[in-house]
């Protein structure tokens, strides 16, 4: 009998949201009717992901897209969901599905800068037993032996990840030996955020097939050494087509205003990472530059060389985040500031005000 396998796979109930999965395998359907809405309800134990009691255990999984895998095997990233069908509280991606119409309307793009060390037995590659590498200097954009790490399976990564429709726009050997970076990137604000958390599923697993480990956390190894983030790159059509410096500069200015809610939502021990050193800004001050890679918010040259048109980059969400909550934020920053602010380049409402 020919079968089908669906690894659904979902966010736990930890501070730090853990990806889980199981597979279910199902009797033969053609290819054509393998979409969302034909695929069923699961249910898992949620008294062992930290998302319920152990005398009311079952949590629900509602499928919410699909990522071709293997032949006949394909990833399901499923939402979790309390017994009776509303949103679990751990559900950050219910959160950002409330402000998708106007996401949506404003055609945000989203770009997010993954970075992670890849690890053996919990020391980064390339790091002796007790010891440390020569210091930082050649790795970044490195080749050889000497400067880089593991680079099949970043190739393979990048690869993998392209075959199942998640634009991975680049990947590049970062700072420190062992540490690499892609990029992900997205028209679509959920399939963005979705897209980010499965190419890092599908990295956890690849590594898991060759014995090694993926450390996302924000600062792997202490000491003179890059910790690792998850720039987050951003713009809608009113920034791209329109922007005028005193549009960016009012929109800055709500970036500041909300710096500490975002700095809450943006990694777990984010401030190991955010010192001021290491191309970073310290957590508890905000600032902006352009072309500043130190700066809480990096506004590339080339928005200033184009009359202020194009996107920026918020440089302080930390390798562990979840890409929901940071979507989340920076639209209801954005998307405020859209609605009350008029543009510089005419006397016209912001887009969206009506």
């Amino acid at each position: 009998m020919k079968t089908v396998k669906f690894e659904y796979v979902w966010l736990d109930g930890h501070e730090t949201p853990n990806l889980r999965s199981k597979v279910k395998v199902v009797e033969w359907m053609p290819k054509e009717d393998i979409i969302v809405k034909n695929l069923p309800m699961w249910n898992f134990d949620g008294s062992s992901t930290n998302q319920a009691p152990g005398s009311a255990s079952e949590c629900l999984l509602k499928p919410v897209r699909i990522y071709p895998w293997n032949m006949n095997y394909y990833i399901v990233l499923c939402e979790v969901q309390n017994i009776d069908g509303t949103d679990h509280s751990t559900n950050a991606r219910s959160g950002l599905r409330k402000l998708i119409k106007n996401a949506d309307q404003e055609e945000f793009w989203w770009g997010f800068e993954q970075e992670y060390f890849v690890t053996k037995d919990r020391i980064p590659l390339g790091f002796p037993q007790g010891g440390y590498p020569k210091p930082q200097g050649l790795y970044y954009c490195g080749v050889g032996g000497n400067q880089v790490r593991a680079r099949g399976l970043v190739e393979t990564h990048l690869t993998t990840c392209l075959g199942m429709d998640i634009f991975l726009t680049g990947t590049n050997a970062e700072v420190a030996i062992g540490q690499w970076e892609y990029q992900c990137f997205a028209k679509d604000t959920l399939k963005a955020c979705d897209d980010l958390w499965v190419s890092r599923y599908v990295l956890y697993r690849l590594a898991e097939e060759v014995e090694l480990d993926i450390d996302i956390s924000p600062k792997p190894v202490p000491g003179n050494w890059n910790g690792s983030g998850c720039h987050t790159n951003y713009s809608n059509k009113f920034m791209r087509e329109e922007g005028g410096k005193k549009w960016f500069m009012n929109l800055l200015d709500r970036l500041k205003s909300r710096h500490a809610d975002h700095i809450l939502a943006y990694g777990k021990d984010n401030s190991s990472r955010l010192t001021g050193k290491h191309e970073t800004q310290h957590m508890d001050k905000f600032s902006w530059g352009v072309a500043d890679r130190g700066a809480s918010i990096r506004v590339p040259f080339q928005v200033e060389q184009n009359d202020w048109k194009g996107y920026i980059e918020d440089r302080r969400p930390a390798a562990n985040c979840d890409p929901y909550q940071v979507a989340r934020l920076i639209l209801e920053t954005t998307l405020d500031d859209q609605y009350t602010i008029q543009s510089e380049s005419s006397g016209d409402k912001a887009p969206g005000k009506k």
